[in-house]
């Protein structure tokens, strides 16, 4: 005669594994959001809060004097100031440096993927040998050319040098999504007439659209995070970006925490509203080049 399972034990046996699941879920987002969440408490600490010892993990009392301070201050000296002139600059640029990469970058990727024609292997390889180049390369030449052409501290040239090494990218990605697309639709729209530029704007982008948002959300990021060549082809208010913006706040003397974490958190609101929205084509453009017919 065989002992029967008590009730918890073929609960455990059924419901184990999905418990154990839950559970290293919850700890990972703990470990993933636990820094987001002191940043948040920074950002509304009092300063006397910031400097007690030992650290307070829980403030006694709040303040959004930081968050009124970015939105409220005009003086142009003041680093909060600074800060929202370059949020406006930073997401200004970074929407241009999208949506002309999306747009030359499918062109060349269309190209690569369904247009014979003598060296197109050892053209991707440059394009691809020149996104690999690190930027600590080509901030000399790249610096005498701007200074030479007045093309210092403006947005304009800024979004061109950015495009210098998203192309590139995007070029890369999106020849995958387009190469995976049958050549069949190629083919009918020939029959009836199309030009490649109206097989590629009717048929193509609408059928690798998953894969174009997500690499349009990848170069967005690039261009939002982008620091080094911002700080060394910036100086004023007229393209400075974020990045630089935030770096500012650490001063030679002091660091300020609290302006740190707000200008972290309102720094991280339009990445993260865009990744939430489109979600779904985020998934979908990880795989959507995974199959080539």
């Amino acid at each position: 005669m065989t002992n029967k399972p008590s009730p918890w034990q073929i609960f455990v046996r059924r419901n184990g594994r999905t418990a154990l699941y839950m559970f290293l879920g919850l700890l990972l987002a703990v470990v993933v959001l636990s820094p987001v969440l002191w940043m948040f408490l920074t950002s509304i600490m009092r300063p006397v809060d910031l400097t007690a010892k030992p650290l307070r993990l829980i403030p006694e009392a709040v303040t959004f004097e930081r968050f009124q301070q970015v939105f409220a201050s005009d003086n142009s000296s003041d680093p909060a100031y600074v800060f929202r002139i370059a949020l406006i600059n930073s997401f200004i640029i970074a929407a241009a440096v999208t949506l002309l990469s999306l747009v030359v970058g499918s062109l060349s990727a269309y190209a690569f993927a369904h247009v014979r024609f003598r060296g197109k292997n050892g053209l991707m390889l440059t394009i691809l040998f020149t996104y690999m180049l690190p930027p600590a390369a080509l901030i000399i030449p790249l610096y005498r050319i701007y200074n030479r052409f007045g093309w210092l501290d403006k947005r304009g040239p800024l979004i061109i040098l950015y495009l210098s090494f998203i192309v590139p990218f995007i070029i890369w990605v999106m020849q995958d999504f387009f190469g995976s697309i049958s050549r069949s639709f190629e083919e009918a729209a020939q029959v009836d007439g199309a030009t490649r530029l109206q097989t590629l704007i009717y048929i193509f982008v609408p059928i690798a659209r998953p894969g174009a948002i997500a690499t349009g959300i990848l170069a967005f990021l690039m261009s939002w995070d982008e620091f080094f060549y911002s700080l060394i082809f910036t100086s004023s208010l007229a393209a400075k970006t974020m990045p630089v913006a935030i770096a500012e706040f650490n001063g030679k003397f002091t660091i300020d925490y609290g302006m740190i974490s707000v200008a972290g958190i309102l720094g991280s609101l339009i990445p993260v509203a865009i990744t939430v929205i489109f979600q779904k084509y985020i998934v979908m453009g990880m795989t959507a080049g995974g199959v080539k017919e």
